[in-house]
C-alpha cells in the first residue's frame, strides 16, 4: 500500500513538470526605461527587490520545478504588475509618485516577503537600509511634484 502511494506521488510529480506557466525570469530591458538612482539605493534595490520587481529575475534551479515554480512565477508576475524597476521611466509621473508614496509602508509591513526571505536571507533589509530607501523615495517624490 505504501509503495503504491509513493509510486503515484512520483507519477503526479513527473506529470506536473509538463505544465508550465512560462513566465520568463528575464525580459528584454530598455536601459532608458530603467530606474536611475544613487548607487547605494540601486545596490539595496538590486539585492532585495529586483528578483521580483524587475525584468532581471535571478532564476534559481527551483524556478523550473513544479509546483514551486508555479508559486514563484505567479508571485513574480504579480510583483511586476505592481512595480517593475526595469520599466520605471515608462510610468507616468502620477504612477511613480503613488509608488514612491507607498514604498515606506511596504518596506515596513511586507517587503521583502517572508516566503522570499526564507530562501534569500541576504535580501533582508536592515533598519538603516529601510531608512535610506524611505529618504530616497521622499526626495524623489518632491522632485516629481
Amino acid at each position: 500500500m505504501l509503495k503504491s502511494f509513493w509510486f503515484w506521488t512520483l507519477i503526479v510529480f513527473i506529470a506536473m513538470q509538463f505544465f508550465s506557466l512560462d513566465i520568463p525570469a528575464k525580459l528584454p530591458i530598455n536601459k532608458e526605461q530603467e530606474l536611475q538612482a544613487p548607487p547605494k539605493v540601486m545596490s539595496i534595490l538590486k539585492r532585495s527587490c529586483y528578483d521580483c520587481h524587475s525584468s532581471e529575475v535571478k532564476a534559481p534551479w527551483y524556478y523550473s520545478v513544479a509546483p514551486i515554480s508555479w508559486f514563484i512565477q505567479v508571485h513574480v508576475k504579480n510583483a511586476r504588475a505592481v512595480v517593475n524597476f526595469s520599466k520605471w521611466n515608462s510610468y507616468s509621473k502620477e504612477k511613480q509618485y503613488k509608488l514612491l508614496d507607498r514604498l515606506p509602508e511596504s518596506l515596513l509591513i511586507r517587503m521583502p516577503m517572508p516566503s522570499y526571505l526564507y530562501m534569500h536571507k541576504e535580501s533582508t533589509l536592515t533598519k538603516e537600509e529601510k531608512k535610506i530607501l524611505s529618504k530616497w523615495a521622499k526626495r524623489l517624490k518632491e522632485k516629481i511634484k
